[in-house]
This record gives C-alpha cells, structure tokens and sequence, in this order.
C-alpha cells in the first residue's frame, strides 16, 4: 500500500494559492471595468449617461459587469426621483437601465426596479420596469405580492370612477402573466370582472389561464378574499363547470358557507350576493352529503332559524337548512336535530302548539340520519296528542335508527 506523501497537504495548499492569484488579476480586471464605466457614469451629463450604458453594452467584455453597471444607474435613478422625474432625458435613461437590467438577468435589481416604480409616474418608466420584474421577479414572492397589491388598488381607483393608467395597468397584468403565481387569481379574477374596457378583460381572463395551481384553489380564493359579487360568481362558475368532481365540489360549497356565515355587508346588492351564496352552498351540500362541513351547517340552522322567527327567513329556507342536516351522516347534525326535536315536545306539552311542516321535517331527517341519539324523542311522541301522519312519521323514523 503507498503512503500517503508527507508534504501533500502543503502541496495542495500550494496549488489553492497557484490558482487563486491566477484568478485574482481576473477578478480585479472585471472589477477595474465596470469602476471605469461607473466613473465615466457619475462625470457624464444626463443625457450622455445613456450613451455610456448602450457603450457598455457592445464591450466583449460586457457579460462580466453589464448587471451591476445598470444596476448603478437604477441607483442613480432613484436618488435624483425628486428633482428630475419629469425630465425627458431622466425618464429615457431609467427606461433604458430598466430594459438592461431584465435583458442581462440581473436579478438584483428587482428591489430597486420596485423602488423606481413607486417614484416615478410615467408610463413609459412603469411599463418598462413591469416588464422587466415579469422577468426578474420569478420565484421571488414579494414581487408577486407587490404587483397583485398594485393591481388590486388599481381596480379600487377604477371602482371609485377615476381612470387608471391603461397602459401601465396592462403591462402589470402581463407581468403576473409571466410570473405565473397561484396567489394572483383573485385580483386578476376580480379584474376580470370590473367594467374596464374588452381588452383589459381579455388580458386579466388570459393570465388567468398562465398561472400554476388548480383551478379549484384558485376559485376558494376568490370566494375567500374577494367582493360580495365576485364571490357569487366564483361559487357560480364552479357550479357550472363540468371540470370538478364531487369532493372538489363539496369544498367549495364549505367554503362558499363558511365564508358567507362570517360576512355582513352593509350595502343591499353585497347582502343580497353574501345571502345567495349562502343558501346555495347549504343546497349543494346537502346534495352531495358534505359531512366535513357539519359544524358551518349547524351555525347556518342556527341562523336561519332565528331569522325566520323573527321574520327574516321564509319557511323553505329553515326546511333545507333541516334537511341538509339530515344529509350529513353526522352525530353532531343527529344531535342538533334530536335536542330540537326535544324543544318542540316540550312546546306542545306545554302550549299545544307546533308547526307541522317542520317538525315533520326535523323527524324525517333524523330517520334519514338513523342515530340513537334521537330515541327517547321520537319515542315520546307517541305520548303527546300529535295527529295521526306526525305519529306516523315518528314511528317510521323510529324503524330506521341503528343500533
């Protein structure tokens, strides 16, 4: 076996040391370069600062410094944002270090494109910069998260009856078009749905379809975070569509519930969307038999049945809230049903009072949930002076619990 040579490791260091000062005068030339072009940068006048970058740019060396080089322009850029934004010669070269920036990849140069963006008005600037972070911003959150909040004020601005900068508007949604992040969905769909004009629709309805993720996540979202309105029509479009399956279905219907329960819009055309979502979603999950959502169901009865006491709800809406329940193959929904089922025995023990048509209701659905819990209810019935078809209905319900 040949042993290892005593001096190898000073020879190794030998060889690191060898190749670092071959590098270095390299390192040091890359960097000589772009100090000179930063030098002839800050002696120049406005307008011939430009000609230095489009210079730099046909260097053969050009691929070593280009980045940072545009990346000091930004700077500068930004630094003098207060006394020269509106001056032509400052708006053409922040367009120009803009488009350089994306061009070389230089990625760092997404937070100070950011910077300029929020300094400068002009579109020629905005528009440029956008383009460039469509690029640049990939896999970068904050971008993403920037440019959805910059489109969402945008679409307030327009809601409120001011004109937004078209131009600039749709270079932002191209931009989160290229980016093609999950989390823009919602003000895209939202954008979609505002009265801009046809070709601002068609852009956010384009975009819309670049974005990774599902469909289905993407329209939670919306019913999650957006408008009344838009909500509605999120839950709607979903309904219609013939791309979900029932389990893809029954979290949107929860979703659409729960949402709805934790929402009171001031205004009638929000209350009136918030009010539809919400019966429509008990309806969809009582079809489907959507036992995840028990507990939104149960507050949704709860709701609905004081609402219609005090004249707020009509008589089919606490009959599907019922009924829903009764879908759900849960304990807790047979609980709910049996504990109020209690409170009518005990009313028309008391009173002689009661309403037929739900409390028919609230037996069936027990029946159909077939818990014991519900026995010693349906049972008393029979000694309570109930007509004939409530006995009849209790009796049946009774043959069908489990035991």
């Amino acid at each position: 076996m040949r042993r290892p040579h005593k001096h190898g490791g000073r020879w190794c260091f030998s060889v690191l040391i060898t190749g670092f000062l071959l590098c270095a005068p390299a390192l040091g030339a890359q960097e000589s370069i772009l100090l000179s072009y930063q030098r002839n940068f800050v002696r120049a006048n406005l307008a011939t600062k430009a000609g230095i970058l489009r210079d730099a740019a046909t260097d053969e060396r050009a691929s070593d410094f280009i980045g940072p080089l545009y990346e000091y322009a930004l700077e500068f850029c930004l630094q003098q944002s207060d006394f020269l934004r509106d001056d032509p010669d400052m708006i053409a070269l922040a367009v120009l270090a803009s488009a350089g920036a994306r061009d070389s990849g230089h990625r760092p140069s997404v937070d100070t494109l950011w910077k300029l963006f929020q300094s400068y008005r002009d579109s020629l600037i905005r528009v440029e910069i956008l383009r460039s972070l469509g690029v640049l911003g990939r896999g970068n959150p904050q971008v993403v998260e920037n440019l959805n909040q910059f489109l969402a004020n945008q679409n307030n601005v327009f809601r409120s009856g001011m004109a937004p900068d078209y131009p600039t508007l749709s270079a932002c949604i191209e931009a989160l078009s290229a980016l093609g992040d999950g989390s823009s969905f919602p003000v895209l769909f939202s954008t979609m749905m505002a009265a801009y004009p046809e070709s601002i629709r068609t852009g956010a309805q384009a975009a819309m379809s670049a974005l990774s993720g599902d469909y289905k996540s993407f329209l939670i979202m919306v019913i999650q975070r957006n408008p009344p309105a838009e909500k509605l029509t999120a839950f709607n479009a979903a309904r219609e569509s013939s791309r979900f399956s029932s389990a893809d279905m029954g979290e949107i219907a929860e979703a659409g519930l729960r949402t709805s329960l934790d929402l009171f819009p001031s205004n009638p055309e929000g209350e009136a969307a918030i009010q539809t979502l919400r019966f429509s979603s008990v309806r969809l999950l009582g079809s489907l038999k959507w036992a995840r959502a028990v507990d939104a169901v149960i507050k949704h009865f709860y709701r609905v049945q004081t609402d219609y006491n005090e004249g707020r709800a009509a008589k089919a809406q606490l009959l599907e809230a019922v009924s829903c329940l009764g879908a759900l193959d849960s304990s807790e929904a047979a609980q709910t049903l049996a504990l109020q089922l209690g409170l009518f025995n005990s009313q028309m023990e008391r009173t002689g009072e009661y309403d037929a048509e739900i409390l028919t209701g609230v037996i069936n659905a027990l029946g159909e949930l077939g818990d014991k819990i519900a026995f010693d209810y349906l049972l008393y019935i029979g000694y309570l002076g109930y007509p004939e078809e409530v006995q009849s209905a209790a009796r049946d319900a009774l043959n069908r619990l489990t035991w």
